[in-house]
């Protein structure tokens, strides 16, 4: 049996910040205005960003004209509503008694400013660079054999609300009712490319395709390839580990190339799975399977990354950010319920492989090009182990 939506949000002040639980005379205005006149501390705890990002980002949707001050709601606080939706996953009937406006008047606001936010993401999605990433370039682990990489790709699942009759295609390998998000990360933890919507019982690869194939389609400069990790094959713009060779748990003594190759390879990858705890501490919305249609479920996806990248351009040392720099931070898979486990398949992923237009030669210059890296790797490894060895000798 459904509960009513009284019952439902009986202890909704359960779920509002301490601070604001005390106060439910006050109006939206004035709790606006106490948050952005007070610390920053105080706007990223309720809007998720630091003061002066969150001003800029009001002038930049003014000044477009995609948003615009009403008789009652100037944009400040219109854009304060969305933030703390998607920044605390309170139910609107929460929302409505914190800013004191009816359910229609908060959820317009909200959809006026998820659009708005839309209109401008591709503005916050950009391609990768042409110079080397510092990441990269600054550690001798990864440098010179890592030079042409740009980024890691990896898939990730969100929790949906959909409908009785389309639940069959959403309903992922673990039982949970999911869409499938594909990203392209930066090492500096940006998003170069999302893309959402698929169900969660769509195979990763099968998405990758998509993207590759789509008009807003995931590009990859000539000569450059990202990381993968074991879901994917080892195709023409696309590294991925050796299959069959463990390298999540790695000792510090490889026995071989594809080894230690594996290990490196898996460092570097992990920035995606830092990016996306990032983007969940930020957005816990993200985790609920919110009661909104599929159609805004997949623009919050894409909405919150894009102000993801637009936060870490602009304050890039926020406290979010600096929980997960750390390659360190997250080894271990995302502590969520488990909608993110690997499939290891029963012949190398590369066997399996269909849909992209990859010729056999290209394949095996691909191959080549991993083989290559991995063995520059192992001969450095080797030649200073030596080193290490003859000091010791003499």
């Amino acid at each position: 049996m459904e509960s009513s939506d009284d019952e439902k949000d009986v202890n909704f002040e359960a779920s509002i910040p301490e601070e604001l639980g005390h106060h439910p005379e006050s109006k939206g205005t004035k709790f606006v205005d106490d948050v952005l006149k007070g610390t920053n501390e105080s706007c990223l705890d309720n809007f998720r960003m630091d003061k002066n990002v969150f001003f800029k980002l009001c002038d930049m949707l003014h000044t477009r004209g995609l948003l615009r001050h009403t008789n009652r709601i100037k944009i400040d606080e219109q854009l304060a509503i969305f933030m703390f939706i998607v920044g605390h996953n309170l139910r609107t009937r929460a929302v409505q008694e914190l800013f004191r406006y009816s359910g229609e008047t908060i959820s317009r606001h909200f959809n006026n400013v998820l659009n708005a936010i839309m209109t401008v993401s591709l503005d916050f999605f950009q391609p990768p660079k042409s110079d080397v990433p510092p990441e990269i370039r600054e550690d001798p682990r990864f440098y010179p054999y890592f030079l042409n990489c740009v980024g890691a790709v990896d898939g990730t699942h969100f929790p949906v609300t959909v409908g009785v009759d389309e639940q069959g295609p959403f309903r992922n390998k673990n039982g949970f009712l999911s869409q499938n998000v594909l990203a392209a990360c930066s090492f500096d933890m940006k998003f170069h490319y999302v893309l959402a919507g698929w169900e969660g019982s769509a195979p990763d690869i099968r998405v990758l395709n998509s993207a590759l194939s789509r008009r807003n389609k995931l590009e990859v400069p000539d000569g450059r390839y990202y990381l993968v990790d074991a879901k994917y094959a080892n195709i023409p713009g696309f590294m991925a580990p050796y299959p069959g060779v463990s390298y999540k748990q790695l000792e510090f003594d490889p026995q071989d190339a594809r080894e230690l190759f594996n290990q490196r390879h898996s460092i570097l990858h992990n920035v995606t799975n830092r990016t996306f705890a990032a983007l969940k501490e930020r957005f816990p919305i993200l985790m609920s399977a919110p009661s909104y249609p599929l159609a805004t479920q997949v623009k919050l996806v894409v909405a919150t990354c894009a102000l993801h990248n637009y936060i870490r351009g602009e304050k890039p040392d926020d406290w979010i950010f600096k929980m997960y720099e750390e390659e360190a931070v997250l080894r271990v898979e995302d502590s969520m319920p488990p909608l993110d486990g690997i499939e290891q398949p029963l012949a190398p992923v590369e066997t399996q492989f269909l849909g992209i237009p990859f010729g056999t030669e290209e394949l095996e210059h691909a191959s080549r090009v991993r083989d290559a890296v991995a063995t520059e790797i192992w001969n450095d490894y080797i030649r200073d182990y030596a080193t290490i060895d003859d000091v010791v000798v003499s």
